[in-house]
This record gives structure tokens, C-alpha cells and sequence, in this order.
């Protein structure tokens, strides 16, 4: 069957989602919306759309679509997802779910309430590499995890120009919708080192960190207060013990993902190096010497082939909203644990 798609949110990464699924057979975006008219009306002339709409509720009024991407800022993903959930349509929502706990909750309950498909756009589920390593732990090929590290790193706060790019600007700024690092680049890496460990954080600790980028702190009416870089020290419910940390100061960095797990029998490195997957191994016979060698990986599908999948199936894809919501839980956490001194905190509180 034809699935139809809303994209809601007209911006860069619009592009990116429209995209993918027009490459897919069978796959028909239908129409945009966005409350810019001009960016609204630019997009549906370059993705050739006929169908545009100023709101979400005059979309759902309209109707003539099966699902929704929705790739608006993070602090109005709640309020743009519940008319289209209300709808029964189902919904592929970027990352974060929304930006603070109580609201990714709602919008798990109201998913499940109308019965549709639900999932959050956690780009880095598409690598070979994360899904094989987690095949492998789960599979006991190092044992008991006892230790991980994990990092996400970018550069482009040490690079010329980046304060003449809107692109840029509103990731610096609350006011402009964004969580700064921890909920860009945080909830990545979060759901790349959990996942991979198959288990959950039991405790956490965090330190933020906002540093100065301009004179006044701001560019414009974009006030640089959002965070830059973070470091968190996690306990997982399965007894291990690990740190993740991120920044946009990382010089030598463009955007790379790195991620260690050592066990009681080995232990794997998982890497995505702008774009470039390496799964490595330390297991069996090797461990006593030391001995790295590559671990071959098949691709994994992305998430918007998992999307179409899931509802072509009528089965949950993953990662869905509930795995959404747990992640938001423990970045807010990691914001009180920062505003307490890095107070440690344990997540089930």
C-alpha cells in the first residue's frame, strides 16, 4: 500500500526527512506545514508539494495523509504531536521527544491511547556497527559489562563564521527552542552507550557547561545561554559503571561518536566518525594478549525505513516514544544533578 506523509517543520533537516522517504517505493510525501510562510513556501516548491498548511490542526483538518514526520524545534514537539496523535496518525518525531519529562510521558500515553505508530528519530539506531556490538553483548561475547565510555564530539564553536549562521545561533539559545548540547548531542549519545550495554541508567551525575562565545553572550536577539559542553558519570541498572560527555569545543572533531565496553570476558569498541562506522573487538583467545581486531557488521535500516516498516506491519518500530521519554527522564535529571553541584541521583526517584 501507498503510505502519505506530512512533514511538519519546514526547515534544513525537513529536507533531510523528505528525502528519505521519497526514495522509498510506495512512499508519497503530500504535503508541509509550517508556521513561516516563507520557508513553508519554499520548501514545497523545491519538494514539488501542493498541499501546505500554516498549522498542524488545519492539516489534520485536511486529513489526506496516513503519517506525520515531525521535525520542529524541540520545545514545540509535544504541543505540534498530540492534534496528529488525537488524528490517529502516526508519528515519526525527532529528537528530543520534547524537553522535559511530563511531556514525553503525555505524548507516550496519548501514542498508545490512539493505537498508531510512534517513534523518535534517534539518527545513530541506523548504524551496522551500535546494532551488532548490541547483538554481541547481548549475546555474552564480553561477559558481564562492567565499564563503559562514550563521547560525542563537535568542533564548530572553534571554527570561523559560525556566528553568522542561524543554523547555528538558535542552538545557543533557550529562547530559541533549544536544550543546547545535552539535548542535541545528549540524548545521542545516551541512547548509543545504553543501548549497546542493554541496560538502563540506575544513577547519574552531571556537570553543564556555558562558556563565553561572544561579547554580551548573544549575536542578535539570539542570547547564548544554553549549554555548550557536558560531562555525566552514570551506574547502569545491570551493575556498570561508565562516563559520557559532549562538546561543541572539541577541536579536531567534526561529528564523531565514540563508545568503549569492557566485560568480564573482552570488551568492543563502537565509532561513527562523520559518517564513517568501525566496530572493534578485544574477545576470546585475544584478551590475554591484548589484541584488537575489526568485527565485520551488516547495515542497519534507518529509522525512516523502520517508520515505514512498522506501519506497513501494524508493529511497533523501535525506538518508539517510550524509549523517548526514559531518555528525557534522565536528561532533566542531569540538569538538576548540575543546578545540586553534581549532586548524584538516582533515576527510579
Amino acid at each position: 500500500m501507498s503510505i502519505r506523509i506530512l512533514i511538519v517543520g519546514t526547515g534544513m533537516m525537513a529536507h533531510h526527512h523528505t528525502e528519505a522517504f521519497e526514495a522509498m517505493e510506495d512512499v508519497e510525501v503530500v504535503g508541509g506545514v509550517d508556521r513561516d510562510a516563507d520557508t513553508l513556501s519554499e520548501f514545497c516548491r523545491q519538494h514539488g508539494l501542493s498541499q501546505s498548511f500554516t498549522s498542524v490542526e488545519a492539516a489534520v483538518a485536511w486529513g489526506q495523509f496516513d503519517a506525520a514526520s515531525n521535525v520542529t524545534p524541540d520545545r514545540v514537539h509535544h504541543a505540534t504531536t498530540l492534534p496528529l496523535l488525537d488524528a490517529r496518525k502516526h508519528v515519526l518525531c525527532e529528537k528530543p521527544l520534547a524537553t522535559n519529562h511530563g511531556d514525553a510521558r503525555d505524548m507516550v500515553v496519548r501514542a498508545e491511547d490512539a493505537g498508531v505508530i510512534n517513534m523518535v528519530n534517534l539518527t545513530y539506531r541506523r548504524s551496522g556497527a551500535l546494532t551488532t556490538a548490541s547483538e554481541l553483548i547481548r549475546d555474552g561475547a564480553i561477559g558481564e559489562v562492567r565499564h563503559f565510555e562514550a563521547s560525542y564530539l563537535q568542533d564548530w564553536l572553534n571554527l570561523p563564521g559560525w556566528s553568522e549562521e542561524p543554523f547555528f545561533l538558535w542552538r545557543l539559545s533557550t529562547a530559541h527552542g533549544s536544550t543546547g548540547t545535552l539535548g542535541d548531542l545528549g540524548v545521542h549519545i545516551l541512547d548509543y552507550a545504553t543501548f549497546a550495554a542493554g541496560a538502563s541508567p540506575a544513577s547519574i551525575s552531571c556537570r553543564l557547561a556555558t562558556f563565553e562565545k561572544a561579547p554580551g553572550r548573544s549575536v542578535g536577539d539570539y542570547v547564548f545561554d544554553a549549554n555548550d559542553s557536558f560531562t555525566m558519570h552514570l551506574q547502569l541498572d545491570n551493575g556498570a559503571t561508565g562516563v559520557i560527555h559532549s562538546s561543541r569545543f572539541a577541536s579536531g572533531h567534526h561529528n564523531d561518536l565514540l563508545l568503549s565496553l569492557h566485560g568480564t570476558r573482552g570488551a568492543l569498541q563502537v565509532s561513527d566518525i562523520d559518517g564513517r562506522e568501525q566496530l572493534r573487538g578485544c574477545l576470546g583467545n585475544d584478551v590475554g594478549s591484548r589484541t584488537w581486531a575489526d568485527i565485520p557488521f551488516r547495515p542497519a535500516p534507518t529509522n525512516f525505513e523502520k517508520f515505514v516498516a512498522a506501519i506497513r506491519s501494524g508493529r511497533s518500530g523501535e525506538p518508539d516514544f517510550a524509549r523517548g521519554a526514559d531518555l528525557q527522564k534522565v536528561l532533566d535529571l542531569a540538569v538538576q544533578s548540575s543546578d545540586q553541584a553534581c549532586r548524584s541521583i538516582d533515576v527510579a526517584t
